[in-house]
């Protein structure tokens, strides 16, 4: 036969004839015109020969009548191929779940190592990618890129220099540099407690040392508040002043707001589209839905493939197409004042301490021009102003000084 596919596609049936009549059958054959093939005479009285499968039924047909014996031989071609897969379909289906369970097993996270880190740091670096979502059991390619980790991690966590992020596997690997800070020199430990900057004394607590100012004082920077000397002028005894000196001190910031902004807000509404890449090819697994916003923002994500630590050459790719719409937002002049003095509220409050606490605050010059509005705004604000200052030689003789007016020298 010439077209072999064909052949293959119907499926091939190789018979073997044995009788006295052999010939005569295989000759009343091929006058019904029933394709034949590969015939071959064995022995004498034994003929084999191959035809296709649909002519099964006239071979059967004219076999009512032959005296010999008609062997069916074996069968080739895709409808016995199929029917061999349906008998062993078991076990195909077995392997390919095996296969599939260990490719989905080889891209689940399986442990996260941290180095460098202090306990407390590593408890706060878990603690966050719990909240990013990179936990042991989940899947890689459900999780951001080991870029983004980065830096997300470094903008989130407090105290860190350098964070590396690496993918090895399954598992993730973090290397961590927290900020040191370096401590003040001192000779023996003992210091004073001063000033750093100008303000009005609200409340002390003394824990060590002696306090050398009282409620409601005006003090300068660089002012002994605490001394680092308990005693008489004929027995002293230095000691790490330690306490907390409250005061009130004053800040002044400048603050412009434009009255109308115009900026890109999401709405909430999304299509996903989900690849799979081999090399330059992609093929569209889900998310068939295109997008029919008027106005998108992408965002593509792509995790490569592992199977048992390698690295496939295929990646799974996530499109998101986000709806955005261009807003308008126009303040009246009240309304751009009150924001315009809560943003500077807020950039004072991210120079201050935690503790620090905003008492008072007068709006000193306020503007409205070329579409802005411009405050310069002072503020009060209760802080502890005392920091350590180590003592020096000549400490006690200035402080007596000053106890009996005397001039310095």
């Amino acid at each position: 036969m010439n077209n072999q596919w064909l052949i293959f596609f119907r499926g091939v049936v190789h018979v073997k004839i044995t009788g006295t009549g052999a010939e005569r059958f295989l000759n009343q054959l091929i006058r019904s015109r029933i394709p034949l093939w590969q015939v071959k005479r064995q022995e004498m009285g034994t003929i084999t020969f191959a035809l296709s499968l649909h002519h099964v039924q006239d071979l059967r047909k004219y076999a009512r009548d032959f005296e010999g014996k008609v062997f069916f031989l074996k069968g080739e071609g895709l409808p016995f191929l199929m029917k061999r897969m349906i008998k062993s379909s078991g076990f195909i289906l077995g392997m390919v779940a095996f296969l599939v369970l260990v490719l989905l097993l080889s891209n689940v996270v399986w442990r996260i190592d941290i180095n460098g880190a202090s306990p407390e740091m590593e408890h706060k670096i878990r603690k966050e990618l719990d909240q990013m979502g990179v936990q042991k059991g989940k899947f890689i390619f459900s999780l951001d890129d080991p870029e983004t980790v980065q830096k997300k991690l470094f903008h989130e966590v407090d105290g860190l220099t350098w964070v590396g992020v690496e993918m090895r596997g399954s598992t993730y690997h973090f290397r961590v540099v927290e900020k040191t800070t370096p401590e003040e020199k001192q000779t023996d430990g003992s210091q004073h407690l001063v000033a750093k900057k100008d303000a009005v004394i609200v409340q002390i607590f003394v824990e060590k040392g002696q306090a050398v100012i009282k409620r409601n004082q005006f003090v300068r920077k660089g002012q002994l508040l605490v001394s680092g000397y308990i005693g008489d002028e004929k027995k002293s005894k230095k000691v790490s002043a330690a306490g907390k000196v409250y005061g009130e001190t004053w800040y002044k910031t400048v603050v412009e707001l434009p009255l109308t902004t115009r900026f890109n807000t999401l709405t909430g509404e999304n299509v996903r589209k989900h690849y799979i890449k081999v090399d330059r090819m992609k093929l569209q697994v889900w998310g068939f839905k295109d997008p029919t916003f008027a106005n998108t923002q992408l965002e593509n994500k792509e995790h490569p493939i592992s199977f048992l630590g390698m690295k496939l050459p295929i990646h799974y790719v996530e499109k998101s197409y986000y709806e955005s719409e261009r807003i308008q937002r126009v303040y009246t002049e009240e309304q751009g004042k009150v924001q315009a003095l809560q943003a500077a509220r807020e950039d004072l409050q991210e120079q201050l301490s935690e503790k620090a606490k905003i008492t008072g605050e007068k709006v000193l010059h306020n503007q409205i021009k070329n579409g802005k509005v411009k405050l310069i705004v002072h503020f009060q604000v209760l802080e502890n102003i005392a920091v350590g200052q180590s003592i020096t030689q000549g400490d006690i003789e200035n402080a007596r000084r000053k106890k009996h007016n005397e001039p310095s020298t």
